[in-house]
């Protein structure tokens, strides 16, 4: 059998690039029994049955993997929010780190149409997750401001792009590679945020060693399935005061001593990050709960 890469799924079809060239491919009927997803990224063992068309067999073991978007074998998440139009959703952004955080994922954000805002909005966007120790880059697809960088950062990675829709990620990618020519859309006004453009996951190379997954956009995300006091761990700036804390497993909620709550009256760790937190963890105690 033939080995390839999944680079797009798509209505039933999968296409796979086997040497170089793009493979249309269905999945074994077992598959369909067994339930198990292929998504874009899995590499697989296909078996043919004509001129560039072929049957999924089998697909190998993943080295990573993301529920939203679904996609595989990534090893960086470049979480796209735009500065303004539509405003930047930052209880969103820190559910999405933590699911790359999760997942075992380097984040890197990226605050894109800078040229719709001025510089104390950047600052006030982007120090809480300096602070916290995340690459942050700033960019203007427009304006090409920080494309260069932001192409360094791609380079050597399979990256995968998430965010909400109209925070600009097909057109970061078409500044970066515009052979790409992505489909862009406007934010509505009426809705204000963005239309889907992406309609499905596809993996694009944008050089040899380096390639980057387009994504559907997406408003909404779960957090992972985790102990509720494994979540301080997903925000790195806590970890340098957990230790301090008076108690063994302090949930950084209620307890006295806590050196966390403290570090975030010493304005070393963001209150908005720490009341999204707080967030998170009720969701998590809600769900132990309920099951």
């Amino acid at each position: 059998m033939l080995q390839g890469v999944v680079v797009r799924a798509y209505s039933g079809f999968y296409y796979v690039e086997i040497n170089d060239e793009i493979w249309e491919c269905r999945l074994r009927g077992k598959f369909r029994l067994t339930r198990q997803s292929v998504l874009a990224g899995d590499r697989v063992r296909v078996r043919q049955t004509g001129d560039k068309t072929g049957v999924i067999e089998e697909v190998l073991p993943r080295a990573t993997e993301l529920d939203r978007p679904p996609v595989a074998n990534v090893d960086q998440v470049i979480l796209t929010f735009a500065c303004a139009e539509p405003d930047p959703q930052t209880e969103l952004l820190d559910r999405m780190l933590v699911q790359a955080e999760a997942a075992g994922l380097s984040p890197v954000i990226c605050f894109n149409k800078v040229d719709l805002v001025n510089d104390e909005t950047v600052e006030e966007l982007t120090s809480p997750y300096q602070k916290a120790g995340y690459p942050v880059l700033v960019t203007s697809a427009v304006r090409g401001t920080g494309v260069e960088q932001f192409r360094q950062y791609l380079r050597g990675h399979i990256s995968v792009f998430a965010g909400p829709s109209g925070s600009g990620k097909s057109s970061l990618l078409n500044a970066v590679h515009p052979g790409f020519r992505l489909k862009t859309g406007r934010v509505s006004k009426k809705i204000g945020r963005g239309r889907h453009t992406t309609r499905y996951t596809e993996l694009l190379e944008l050089e040899p060693g380096s390639l980057v997954v387009d994504t559907p956009g997406f408003s909404s995300l779960h957090l992972p399935e985790m102990d509720k006091r494994r979540l301080d761990q997903m925000f790195p700036e806590f970890i340098s005061h957990i230790d301090n804390c008076r108690f063994n497993g302090c949930l950084h909620r209620a307890e006295p001593g806590c050196a966390v709550k403290q570090a975030v009256e010493e304005g070393l760790i963001s209150r908005e990050r720490y009341a999204h937190y707080l967030v998170f963890l009720e969701e998590l105690a809600v769900r132990e709960r309920r099951y």
